[in-house]
């Protein structure tokens, strides 16, 4: 299977950080309901390559690994319920070298893989054209009982009594129809063939609905979490027009959802300057974004400034400041660390992967700077 193929690859990434930070200090922290103390996690760990350079400088394993490292992190507990595509197309793999993987996905795209830059393979076709392609493909967004796997329930229970925040997540209303269509022909679409669009969003905002309301009268769903991916450096990909037409509407429905089911945050994972949809998104409802990458406008003091306490955030500390030097370090925490830690809301953290190049002396003095600095803040 190319699913399996890829872990396989990229196992060696894997990061262990304990997770210390219980489940209502979490939600209330992110609501801004309490202050107590700061969070501090690494999201991501390190690009292909990293760990072989900290390894070669001398690092342990355990600093390899981050276990070493000291953060503030949740506790946080994925909900075993199936919310995307299901009676997937057979994964194969096609080809493979010491360079490349490509194979076939769960949606039927040919996946390129490069092994040494990237941990996410880029799709070569899609499933989705025209309205008769997606008719094919709708009833893997079906609503049925199996998308709750056996035991889901007593697994979410138990996790709840470890003081783990519940987490459901759902497929993006940008991102799911890019992964049937590709982004080229979604943003076309917008304009040529929106009708295509509005039935793939309205089938799994439905489906997202039904999820939540299941969920909810079983167990909390404390998190609604929607991955997008739908910026980058120069903006989003859709437009404000775009985005309040066929995005926002799903934004609305989840939240009516979570809010009847109990749920506290509606967090989305969108890498890039989401910055001019922003308060579209605030406004239907979201309440947490992530990773906060530091281009455009996408600064973390001033979207404080700007939103209060109605949007919190992880992240947001610009990852590039490690191959700087010790000033660039100081200057890029010194002016973020205090108004955050002040102000709550935010799980402090670098805004994605750690860069290959950064060595891992430049690692130690960051996580130095960081406590050093949150704990100053914290007494003054």
């Amino acid at each position: 299977m190319l699913s399996k193929r890829i872990s396989e690859i990229h196992g060696q990434l894997g990061i262990h950080i304990a997770a210390n930070v219980c489940r209502d200090e979490y939600l209330d922290y992110m609501t801004f309901a309490a202050n107590d103390r700061p969070l501090f996690t690494e999201i991501f760990g390190p690009l292909p390559g990293l760990k072989q350079e900290w390894r070669c400088q001398g690092a342990s394993e355990d600093e390899i690994d981050l276990s070493a490292f000291p953060y503030r992190a949740p506790r946080l507990a994925g909900l075993a319920i199936h919310s995307g595509l299901i009676d997937p197309v057979p994964e194969a793999i096609i080809h493979e070298d010491e360079a490349f993987l490509i194979g076939r996905d769960g949606y039927g795209r040919t996946m390129k893989l490069s092994k040494a830059a990237a941990t996410l393979p880029i799709p070569l076709d899609h499933p989705v054209r025209t309205m008769d392609d997606w008719q094919g493909f709708k009833h893997r967004y079906a609503y049925v009982p199996d998308r709750f796997t056996a035991g889901w329930e007593a697994r979410a229970r138990k996790n709840l009594a470890d003081g783990c925040a519940l987490i459901l997540n759902l497929p993006g209303a940008f991102d799911e129809p890019r992964n049937l269509m590709g982004e080229e022909a979604l943003c076309v679409a917008y304009y040529e063939d929106p009708e295509l669009i509005h039935d793939i969003v309205d089938t799994i905002t439905d489906l997202g609905v039904r999820l939540i309301r299941e969920a909810g009268r079983r167990v909390v769903v404390d998190q609604v979490a929607i991955h997008e991916d739908m910026a980058g450096s120069a903006g989003p990909l859709a437009g404000p027009r775009q985005v309040a037409e066929f995005i926002t509407p799903y934004y609305r429905r989840i939240r009516e959802a979570l809010d009847e089911a109990g749920g506290r945050l509606l967090f989305q994972d969108s890498d890039g300057d989401t910055t001019p949809i922003l308060p579209l998104l605030v406004d239907a409802g979201l309440n947490v974004t992530s990773p906060c990458q530091p281009v455009g406008d996408m600064d973390i003091v001033s979207l404080r400034e700007q939103y209060g306490k109605r949007l919190a955030f992880t992240g947001g500390i610009d990852k590039y400041c490690l191959l700087q030097g010790q000033d660039a370090i100081d200057r890029e925490l010194e002016r973020k660390i205090p108004p955050m830690v002040r102000t709550g809301g935010c799980i402090l953290g670098l805004d994605h992967r750690i860069p290959n190049g950064v060595t891992i002396d430049a690692y130690r003095c960051y996580i130095r700077k960081v406590w050093e600095m949150m704990e100053s803040t914290s007494r003054s």
